[in-house]
């Protein structure tokens, strides 16, 4: 069992290093939102007023870009950490029709802390730090929080299949990185060794795409498909069926 107070993300510090230079962490960030935005308008949004539940929330960038092309829709958002959720609320000043819960994804998978159902689950770069069988268990839990016809997608990185895979993805990564440190004007010794970071931070513990899928299927998801990738970072998700 993994267990938020005992992560790094409940030490602001190191929650602040990864909002200021989420960008530049994170392979074509800006791409895989308007991805996620376009997966709402196209698959989510009806006639009817839609719900979001967002999931180890953050700072509420993807309840941000939710709402950026649904101001209508009501937004519950859940996260372990206060001074996250803090950031989302600061992210999403004006916008008023949004509840914030302060719990960790252990809470959601032994408690009841969530009212109603939603037409759409949403998750970013969270679920990667549960290991397999708590990743099962909160997937269970999102399928029981939607409606029937709604959508489930997250945005995460996965393990590699292999290792010979893993070594060009990390690469890839990097390259990436490199890019957009000469862009902003940071040098190599003015920035921390992100890769070797995650390697070692036992508080990632990523599965293949392929077992997160199978998990989803297992909990009842249909349409379950990945729809994008690069790399180790990936969207996925699934559908309750009517």
């Amino acid at each position: 069992m993994s267990y938020f107070t005992q992560s790094n993300w409940a030490n602001p510090e190191f929650s602040q290093d990864y909002r200021d230079n989420a960008d530049i962490y994170i392979v074509e960030r800006m791409r895989m939102l308007s991805i996620l935005q376009s997966f709402y308008l196209n698959l989510v949004k009806n006639d009817k007023k839609s719900s979001l539940l967002d999931i180890g929330c953050g700072d509420g960038i993807v309840t941000s870009a939710i709402v950026e092309v649904d101001r209508l829709i009501s937004v519950t958002l859940v996260d372990g950490s206060e001074d996250m959720l803090l950031k989302a609320k600061e992210r999403l000043n004006g916008f008023t029709n949004a509840q914030y819960i302060h719990a960790t994804f252990q809470d959601m998978i032994h408690r009841d802390i969530i009212d109603g159902k939603f037409n759409i689950v949403a998750s970013s770069m969270a679920i990667h730090h549960l290991a397999k069988d708590e990743k099962a268990e909160i997937f269970k839990r999102i399928y029981a929080y939607l409606e029937d016809g709604g959508y489930f997608i997250n945005i995460d990185v996965v393990l590699s299949p292999c290792e010979t895979l893993e070594v060009w993805y990390l690469k890839l990564w990097q390259e990436w990185m490199d890019q957009k440190k000469r862009v902003v004007g940071i040098k190599d010794n003015q920035f921390p060794d992100i890769i070797t970071r995650y390697k070692e931070n036992k508080d990632n513990k990523p599965d293949t795409l392929e077992d997160q899928l199978t998990l989803l299927e297992d909990s009842g998801f249909k349409d379950v498909d990945c729809y994008y990738k690069y790399g180790i970072f990936t969207i996925y998700g699934g559908r309750k069926p009517v």
